[in-house]
């Protein structure tokens, strides 16, 4: 009891010292917490939509990854239907016409689809959407002109009841009035939804009245799920694809599940780096309190405290610090989860936040991440007050227990980082992707590990060196400050590795961004040939829409490109379903690609085709070769390969060409693919007239692209940025905590050191020149961990592009640009750090401070 009690006093007593270490353990726990809440209830979200929506048992095409992609959903028979209906079990069959590739546009042609990435879907309205909508307004479609829209999508685009609707999909484009709004009772998936007459969705959506998308069964009662799936299939035989309700949400759950485990892991990874971060903080709050309180646990020792007792008395304030910021933490977590689930119906996705799911182990889970990491980060510096002696009673507080790093650990922090720095080099030097990447991380690890540990030993070096260049300039205050930095190495390269970490991850990103970009672009000034490249953002390319592009001007020619799925059998005997990259012939001159053998235009001639260098070894594939490729829904060719193509490359790395004329001799006319993109070349001195015209040409189709060359390289830059933008935003939670622990060493350090202050204040230093030498002293300690961060950075980046150039990502570029501003923007943030620091020692009494034992 006497150890809690002491516990207790020094923790109330240092309350204000322990406050920030407090906010970080805070911070961490609940971006842990925020994350399982917010996935806990997106997926019980969804677990209740699919309850609403599921038939007792569903039919529908047997599954196929490698159908062609000819932009219409799979279909069942119409008359599948009587079958259904007469089928044991069978209280009602609700047939379904679905397509999830279309585009609707409102009456000033602007596409009403979401910009988050979730579908346009048309459907047919029935009994079953009943479940999981409510009309609010208008009524339910009842002919080909009427159609009903979720509410949500209305609210966005400000649409209402009378609003004239075009609908674009692949069979064709049609026009609607919206006559009703539906609202959904639990969640909006994100998705646009276009709910039409079951007549109208099947001639308009699927381009047939003689099938559906599937059917929707209801059991009669008595009959279970499983008894009417038996009995279903029994009557319709082999063919389908029949689920009971609860395989069709586990299946739906699954897909779900798999996007939410990435988000969740992803989240949980920066929270971990957060963590990471964190523990150096505490490390250092704890041992600066163990040294400010060496006289004080001196004088317990010396009556009678054992090195037990001192040691537990440090872990139970520990303790105690991991519980409050845990505690707290939890709570932020369901604030962070409230905030995130707002941003998600920002983007279309309205998630209640009334139906928040809380799991019991999500508390649980914040509390034992807090405490655990709370009390171990305390451990090393409660071992070194149970091993202060009696006789420091009559020693001056403060002491530094360490002035120097241990040359046992500036050995082994030089070792860690000699083998780390060799990883990188054999991950550099790797010619195979997997054994790089093993290598790659193997080095990122005992880098970090050997520059923390070795921090010590870099800040007497590296300090020094930035104290010439910055701190030198201020004069006697600056070396002061310089001292102050260099009096304690543990300590300054403990908070500096804190930012070392987070700036760590944003240089190696930079490099890793900078280096795709500037391969990417490279490659399309090598490559690409064509003056434009034009695609949809809603799937492929309709017959209306390739018919509107080549209606366009000045231009010398048109390519279209999709892709063939077959089975090709290779001279070894192999099978394996490839997909062809069909086009027309003049694609060979829009991307020039490097051939080993023969000439890829040659590859265009009838029954003929490329294979690429890799695959053709690996295969036993030769010049000449006649490969059998029997197309997926369609027959069996014997294709020559003419080219064998290099395996140099980034765009169509890897890539089989064949003539789309040749493809379409050997499948039926309804299963051949829908053109996915298009080339453009324009006629020689007309690109400017000819992009005007191609924009004109498409103007009816808000869906279509066009870009130019220098169009498609911002488009790669940008969605680049776009990603690098959102990592940087989670890595800045791990800075934050750096910035709390750049913050809490200089307040321990003045409380440390306060009566060299007012001894500083009695010879006559200003309170200015004070806070100027506790901000100077910030800066170096943020620079230093900055050039430390951004060296090893680099150094990863470097390392990651070299095992990218094995993909054709050959450049490396260093973003100077970036890494400069990272570096100027760490000495602000060191002057951001000191404000309160250098503010509190500015105020101190100058006799009292003298008096401070």
């Amino acid at each position: 009891m006497t150890v809690l009690r002491t516990s207790l006093r020094n923790f109330v007593a240092h309350k204000g010292r322990m406050a920030l270490s407090a906010v970080a353990v805070l911070l961490s726990v609940a971006f842990v917490c925020g994350t399982l809440v917010f996935t806990d209830t997106m997926s019980a979200t969804f677990d209740k939509l699919f309850a609403s929506t599921v038939s007792d048992v569903s039919v529908a095409a047997p599954k196929n990854d490698d159908a062609q992609q000819t932009g219409r959903p799979q279909t069942v028979p119409a008359s599948l239907k009587a079958k259904l209906a007469a089928a044991d079990g069978v209280a009602k069959v609700e047939p379904h016409a679905t397509n999830q590739q279309i585009t609707a546009a409102d009456a000033r042609n602007k596409n009403i689809g979401p910009t988050s990435g979730a579908p346009t879907v048309g459907t047919n309205w029935s009994d079953s959407q009943k479940k999981s909508v409510d009309i609010t307004s208008g009524h339910e479609p009842r002919g080909a002109t009427e159609v009903v829209l979720d509410s949500d999508t209305a609210d966005k685009h400000g649409l209402k009841l009378g609003d004239t609707l075009r609908v674009m999909a692949a069979p064709g484009d049609f026009k609607v009035t919206i006559t009703g709004l539906a609202t959904y009772r639990t969640t909006n998936p994100g998705a646009a939804v276009l709910y039409f007459d079951t007549a109208t969705a099947q001639s308009k959506l699927l381009g047939t009245t003689s099938a559906y998308s599937g059917y929707g069964l209801t059991a009669a009662a008595g009959v279970s799920d499983e008894q009417l799936k038996k009995s279903v299939t029994a009557a319709i035989g082999t063919g389908y694809t029949v689920h009971t309700a609860a395989e069709t949400k586990a299946e739906a759950q699954k897909e779900v599940g798999s996007f939410l485990d990435v988000m969740k892991y992803a989240l949980l990874g920066f929270a971990g780096i957060a963590v990471l971060v964190g523990i150096f903080l505490i490390v250092n709050t704890f041992s600066m309190l163990v040294a400010q309180r060496t006289r004080e646990i001196g004088l317990m020792r010396a009556i009678g405290s054992s090195r037990k007792q001192i040691n537990r008395s440090v872990l139970a304030e520990a303790l105690l610090l991991g519980v409050v910021g845990s505690l707290l933490g939890i709570g932020g977590g369901v604030a962070l989860a409230i905030g995130l689930m707002e941003l998600m119906g920002s983007l279309g996705m309205k998630l209640d936040t009334s139906e928040l799911t809380i799991k019991a182990t999500t508390p649980l889970v914040g509390l034992a991440i807090g405490v655990v990491v709370t009390v171990l980060a305390a451990y090393l510096p409660a071992r070194r007050a149970g091993k202060i002696s009696p006789m420091a009673a009559l020693r001056d507080a403060g002491t530094p227990a360490d002035g120097k790093a241990g040359k046992v650990r500036a050995a082994l922090g030089l070792l860690l980082t000699g083998a780390g720095a060799a990883a990188l080099v054999a991950g550099g030097a790797a010619d195979r992707a997997q054994a790089g990447s093993a290598f790659l991380g193997l080095g990122v690890l005992l880098t970090l590990v050997g520059f923390v540990v070795v921090g010590p030993l870099l800040a007497s070096v590296v300090v020094r060196g930035l104290s010439v260049v910055v701190l030198r300039l201020f004069g006697p205050v600056g070396r002061l400050a310089e001292r102050n930095a260099l009096r304690n190495p543990r300590r300054t390269g403990g908070t500096a590795s804190a930012l070392m970490i987070g700036l760590a991850l944003v240089a190696a990103l930079s490099v890793v961004g900078s280096s795709m970009v500037a391969s990417a672009t490279d490659q399309l000034d090598k490559s690409v040939g064509a003056d434009f490249i034009i695609g949809g953002d809603a799937g492929p390319l309709s017959p209306a829409m390739v018919k509107a592009v080549r209606s366009a001007d000045h231009i010398a020619h048109f390519t279209e490109y999709t892709g063939v799925n077959a089975r090709i059998t290779t001279p070894d005997g192999t099978t394996a379903t490839e997909q062809l990259t069909a086009a027309t012939p003049t694609y060979a001159q829009d991307l020039r690609i490097e051939t080993v053998r023969g000439k890829l235009s040659d590859a265009y001639a009838t029954d003929a085709m490329s294979v690429p260098e890799g695959w053709a070894k690996e295969h036993g594939v030769t010049m000449g070769d006649r490969l059998t490729v029997a197309m997926v829904d369609g027959r069996t060719a014997k294709l020559k390969v003419n080219a064998i193509t290099s395996d140099d490359t980034t765009f169509d790395k890897g890539a089989m060409y064949t003539n789309i004329a040749t493809a379409k001799r050997y499948l039926p006319a309804d299963k051949v693919p829908a053109t996915s993109m298009m080339f453009a070349k324009a006629v020689d001195g007309q690109e400017k007239e000819a992009a005007a015209a191609l924009k004109a040409a498409a103007r009816d189709y808000p869906q279509i692209e066009v870009r130019d060359q220098a169009d498609y390289k911002e488009l790669i830059k940008g969605q680049v940025d776009q990603l690098l933008n959102m990592i940087y935003g989670l890595l800045a939670l791990a800075i934050i905590v750096a910035v709390l622990g750049v913050v809490n060493t200089l307040a321990l350090s003045v409380v440390e050191r306060t009566r060299e202050i007012g001894l500083m204040r009695a010879i006559g230093l200003s309170r200015r020149q004070l806070r100027r030498m506790i901000r100077l002293e910030s800066v170096v300690i943020a620079l230093f961990g900055a050039l430390l961060g951004l060296g090893l950075g680099m150094a990863w980046g470097m390392t990651a592009q070299k095992l990218l150039a094995l993909q054709g990502l050959g450049i490396l570029e260093i973003p100077w640009p970036t890494i400069t501003a990272v570096f100027l923007g760490s000495a602000l943030v060191g002057l951001f750090a000191a404000l309160v620091p250098a503010f509190r020692a500015g105020r101190m009494n100058v006799l009292n401070a003298i008096a401070t034992d």
